[in-house]
Protein backbone atom coordinates (compact mmCIF):
# COMPACT_ATOMS: atom_id res chain seq x y z
CA UNK A 1 0.00 0.00 0.00
CA UNK A 2 0.92 3.72 -0.47
CA UNK A 3 1.85 5.71 2.19
CA UNK A 4 1.77 9.40 2.42
CA UNK A 5 3.15 11.48 5.64
CA UNK A 6 1.02 14.91 5.99
CA UNK A 7 2.69 16.55 8.66
CA UNK A 8 3.98 20.23 10.34
CA UNK A 9 7.87 20.68 10.85
CA UNK A 10 8.70 19.63 14.46
CA UNK A 11 9.81 17.14 16.66
CA UNK A 12 7.37 14.53 16.75
CA UNK A 13 7.17 14.56 12.86
CA UNK A 14 10.69 13.62 12.83
CA UNK A 15 10.36 11.16 15.23
CA UNK A 16 7.30 9.90 13.29
CA UNK A 17 8.88 10.12 10.25
CA UNK A 18 12.36 8.26 11.11
CA UNK A 19 10.47 5.39 12.93
CA UNK A 20 7.64 4.64 10.00
CA UNK A 21 10.60 4.37 7.25
CA UNK A 22 12.29 2.09 9.19
CA UNK A 23 9.45 -0.44 8.60
CA UNK A 24 7.24 1.13 5.59
CA UNK A 25 8.34 2.75 2.52
CA UNK A 26 7.31 6.61 2.60
CA UNK A 27 5.46 7.52 -0.41
CA UNK A 28 5.55 11.26 -0.10
CA UNK A 29 6.11 13.75 2.91
CA UNK A 30 3.98 16.58 2.30
CA UNK A 31 5.60 18.99 5.20
CA UNK A 32 2.73 22.05 5.78
CA UNK A 33 4.64 25.34 6.30
CA UNK A 34 3.89 27.09 9.81
CA UNK A 35 1.20 29.69 10.28
CA UNK A 36 3.28 33.11 10.67
CA UNK A 37 2.81 34.02 14.89
CA UNK A 38 1.64 37.15 13.87
CA UNK A 39 -1.38 35.18 12.45
CA UNK A 40 -1.58 33.14 14.95
CA UNK A 41 -2.11 35.00 17.84
CA UNK A 42 -4.75 37.06 16.17
CA UNK A 43 -6.99 34.06 15.34
CA UNK A 44 -6.52 33.27 18.89
CA UNK A 45 -7.43 36.65 20.33
CA UNK A 46 -10.25 36.47 17.96
CA UNK A 47 -11.06 33.12 19.54
CA UNK A 48 -10.08 33.18 23.11
CA UNK A 49 -9.96 36.86 23.72
CA UNK A 50 -7.22 39.56 24.29
CA UNK A 51 -6.67 38.72 28.44
CA UNK A 52 -5.90 34.86 27.89
CA UNK A 53 -3.89 34.95 24.74
CA UNK A 54 -1.19 37.27 26.09
CA UNK A 55 -1.23 34.88 29.22
CA UNK A 56 -0.28 32.12 26.70
CA UNK A 57 2.10 34.24 24.47
CA UNK A 58 3.96 35.42 28.07
CA UNK A 59 4.08 31.49 29.03
CA UNK A 60 5.78 30.63 25.52
CA UNK A 61 8.27 33.45 25.44
CA UNK A 62 8.84 33.86 29.49
CA UNK A 63 8.90 29.98 30.72
CA UNK A 64 9.14 28.16 27.68
CA UNK A 65 12.95 28.49 27.45
CA UNK A 66 13.36 28.06 30.76
CA UNK A 67 12.17 24.79 30.64
CA UNK A 68 14.21 23.72 27.74
CA UNK A 69 16.50 23.96 28.96
CA UNK A 70 15.30 22.49 32.53
CA UNK A 71 14.51 19.25 29.99
CA UNK A 72 17.07 18.91 27.98
CA UNK A 73 18.94 15.84 30.10
CA UNK A 74 15.77 14.19 30.34
CA UNK A 75 14.80 14.34 26.28
CA UNK A 76 18.32 13.24 25.57
CA UNK A 77 17.32 9.95 28.00
CA UNK A 78 14.33 9.38 25.97
CA UNK A 79 15.76 9.95 22.76
CA UNK A 80 17.87 6.96 23.31
CA UNK A 81 16.32 4.96 25.44
CA UNK A 82 13.34 5.16 22.53
CA UNK A 83 15.82 4.78 20.06
CA UNK A 84 14.08 7.63 18.51
CA UNK A 85 15.71 9.91 16.06
CA UNK A 86 15.56 13.79 15.80
CA UNK A 87 16.86 16.39 13.37
CA UNK A 88 15.94 17.88 9.89
CA UNK A 89 17.61 15.63 7.56
CA UNK A 90 14.56 13.89 6.83
CA UNK A 91 13.05 17.31 5.64
CA UNK A 92 16.02 16.99 2.55
CA UNK A 93 13.93 14.00 1.65
CA UNK A 94 13.55 14.28 -2.47
CA UNK A 95 10.35 12.83 -2.07
CA UNK A 96 9.45 15.98 0.38
CA UNK A 97 6.96 18.71 -0.91
CA UNK A 98 6.31 21.87 1.06
CA UNK A 99 2.78 23.32 1.01
CA UNK A 100 1.22 26.69 2.54
CA UNK A 101 -1.33 24.64 4.75
CA UNK A 102 -3.02 21.05 4.78
CA UNK A 103 -5.50 22.39 2.85
CA UNK A 104 -4.46 24.30 0.19
CA UNK A 105 -4.88 23.29 -3.50
CA UNK A 106 -1.00 22.07 -3.57
CA UNK A 107 -1.99 19.81 -0.88
CA UNK A 108 -4.76 18.47 -2.66
CA UNK A 109 -3.09 18.25 -6.11
CA UNK A 110 0.17 16.45 -4.35
CA UNK A 111 -2.34 13.69 -2.56
CA UNK A 112 -4.32 12.83 -5.63
CA UNK A 113 -1.23 12.37 -7.79
CA UNK A 114 0.44 10.70 -5.54
CA UNK A 115 -3.03 8.12 -4.91
CA UNK A 116 -2.49 6.83 -1.49
CA UNK A 117 -4.01 4.40 0.58
CA UNK A 118 -2.72 5.39 3.36
CA UNK A 119 -2.43 9.18 4.54
CA UNK A 120 -1.00 9.49 8.29
CA UNK A 121 -1.13 12.87 9.53
CA UNK A 122 1.19 14.34 12.27
CA UNK A 123 1.50 18.04 13.64
CA UNK A 124 -0.87 20.22 11.06
CA UNK A 125 -4.11 22.45 11.37
CA UNK A 126 -7.10 20.69 11.51
CA UNK A 127 -7.72 19.18 7.86
CA UNK A 128 -10.79 20.11 5.64
CA UNK A 129 -13.52 18.17 3.95
CA UNK A 130 -12.36 18.63 1.09
CA UNK A 131 -9.11 17.27 1.53
CA UNK A 132 -10.39 14.32 3.55
CA UNK A 133 -12.50 13.73 0.36
CA UNK A 134 -9.66 14.43 -2.41
CA UNK A 135 -8.28 10.40 -2.13
CA UNK A 136 -9.48 7.19 -1.59
CA UNK A 137 -7.54 6.62 1.60
CA UNK A 138 -7.53 6.09 5.43
CA UNK A 139 -6.21 9.09 7.37
CA UNK A 140 -4.86 8.63 10.49
CA UNK A 141 -3.41 10.13 13.62
CA UNK A 142 -1.22 10.57 16.88
CA UNK A 143 -2.87 12.51 19.11
CA UNK A 144 -0.79 13.30 22.14
CA UNK A 145 -3.61 13.04 24.50
CA UNK A 146 -6.39 10.63 25.91
CA UNK A 147 -9.34 11.46 23.30
CA UNK A 148 -11.83 12.31 23.71
CA UNK A 149 -10.90 13.85 27.56
CA UNK A 150 -7.75 15.69 26.08
CA UNK A 151 -8.54 16.81 22.88
CA UNK A 152 -6.51 20.14 21.79
CA UNK A 153 -3.16 20.29 23.04
CA UNK A 154 -0.88 19.18 25.49
CA UNK A 155 -2.90 16.79 26.74
CA UNK A 156 -0.49 15.18 29.21
CA UNK A 157 -0.16 18.41 31.09
CA UNK A 158 -3.36 18.86 31.52
CA UNK A 159 -4.32 15.55 32.75
CA UNK A 160 -1.70 15.86 35.48
CA UNK A 161 -2.99 19.46 35.55
CA UNK A 162 -6.24 18.02 36.50
CA UNK A 163 -4.68 15.11 38.98
CA UNK A 164 -5.24 12.61 36.05
CA UNK A 165 -2.33 10.75 35.99
CA UNK A 166 -4.04 7.54 34.18
CA UNK A 167 -5.38 9.73 31.18
CA UNK A 168 -1.92 11.17 30.70
CA UNK A 169 -1.23 9.29 27.20
CA UNK A 170 -1.45 9.11 23.50
CA UNK A 171 -4.55 8.27 20.82
CA UNK A 172 -4.25 6.86 17.54
CA UNK A 173 -6.98 7.62 15.79
CA UNK A 174 -8.74 7.73 12.39
CA UNK A 175 -9.45 11.79 10.99
CA UNK A 176 -12.38 13.17 10.46
CA UNK A 177 -13.31 16.91 10.22
CA UNK A 178 -12.91 17.53 13.82
CA UNK A 179 -10.84 18.45 16.85
CA UNK A 180 -9.12 15.37 17.79
CA UNK A 181 -12.50 13.75 17.26
CA UNK A 182 -11.77 10.59 14.86
CA UNK A 183 -12.74 6.88 16.34
CA UNK A 184 -10.01 5.72 18.25
CA UNK A 185 -7.66 2.64 17.08
CA UNK A 186 -5.44 2.69 20.12
CA UNK A 187 -4.68 4.44 23.42
CA UNK A 188 -1.90 4.33 26.14
CA UNK A 189 -1.08 5.78 29.04
CA UNK A 190 2.74 7.43 29.27
CA UNK A 191 5.93 6.54 31.98
CA UNK A 192 5.84 10.00 33.30
CA UNK A 193 9.05 10.83 35.60
CA UNK A 194 9.87 13.57 38.30
CA UNK A 195 12.45 14.80 35.59
CA UNK A 196 9.81 15.07 32.60
CA UNK A 197 8.55 18.67 32.27
CA UNK A 198 6.03 20.48 30.06
CA UNK A 199 8.30 20.01 26.89
CA UNK A 200 9.40 16.47 27.23
CA UNK A 201 5.91 15.08 27.82
CA UNK A 202 5.43 15.24 23.93
CA UNK A 203 8.98 14.03 23.25
CA UNK A 204 7.74 10.80 25.48
CA UNK A 205 4.18 10.80 23.93
CA UNK A 206 5.49 10.57 20.49
CA UNK A 207 7.97 7.49 21.09
CA UNK A 208 5.52 5.60 22.77
CA UNK A 209 2.39 6.63 20.29
CA UNK A 210 4.76 6.13 17.06
CA UNK A 211 5.18 2.23 17.92
CA UNK A 212 0.85 2.09 18.34
CA UNK A 213 1.16 4.37 14.99
CA UNK A 214 2.87 1.55 13.33
CA UNK A 215 0.29 -0.89 14.62
CA UNK A 216 -2.68 0.63 13.12
CA UNK A 217 -0.73 0.56 9.79
CA UNK A 218 -0.12 -2.88 9.71
CA UNK A 219 -3.87 -3.77 10.83
CA UNK A 220 -5.32 -1.44 7.58
CA UNK A 221 -2.40 -3.24 5.15
CA UNK A 222 -3.82 -6.71 6.41
CA UNK A 223 -7.73 -5.68 6.93
CA UNK A 224 -8.09 -5.79 10.56
CA UNK A 225 -8.39 -2.42 11.26
CA UNK A 226 -10.85 -2.20 14.36
CA UNK A 227 -11.88 1.08 16.43
CA UNK A 228 -12.73 1.04 19.78
CA UNK A 229 -14.61 3.93 22.46
CA UNK A 230 -14.38 4.61 25.87
CA UNK A 231 -16.95 6.15 28.08
CA UNK A 232 -14.53 9.31 28.81
CA UNK A 233 -16.57 12.80 28.74
CA UNK A 234 -14.91 15.31 25.31
CA UNK A 235 -13.07 18.39 26.25
CA UNK A 236 -10.61 20.70 24.61
CA UNK A 237 -7.52 22.27 25.86
CA UNK A 238 -5.61 24.59 24.54
CA UNK A 239 -2.39 26.23 25.69
CA UNK A 240 -1.89 27.09 29.77
CA UNK A 241 -1.41 31.00 30.22
CA UNK A 242 1.39 32.21 32.53
CA UNK A 243 -0.31 32.51 35.43
CA UNK A 244 -2.30 28.99 35.24
CA UNK A 245 1.30 27.50 34.71
CA UNK A 246 3.06 29.17 37.29
CA UNK A 247 0.45 28.56 40.42
CA UNK A 248 0.21 24.78 39.54
CA UNK A 249 4.24 24.21 39.73
CA UNK A 250 4.48 26.03 42.38
CA UNK A 251 1.30 25.20 44.38
CA UNK A 252 0.98 21.45 42.76
CA UNK A 253 4.20 20.59 41.48
CA UNK A 254 2.85 20.27 37.80
CA UNK A 255 6.12 20.96 35.80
Amino acid sequence: MKIVLLCGNGESSSIVYNKLSNVFNIEKIIVEEKVPRSTFIKRRIKKLGFFRTMGQVAFSVLVIPFLEKEGSQRKKEIIEKYNAEIGSDWLNNPNTVRVSSVNSQECIDVLKKSKPDIVVVNGTRIISKEVLNCVNATFINMHAGITPKYRGTHGAYWALYNNDMENAGVTIHLVDVGIDTGNIIYQSSVPITEKDNFVTYPTLQSCVGVDYEIKAIKDIIDGSLKTVSNNLPSCLYSHPTIWQYLYHRFSNGIK
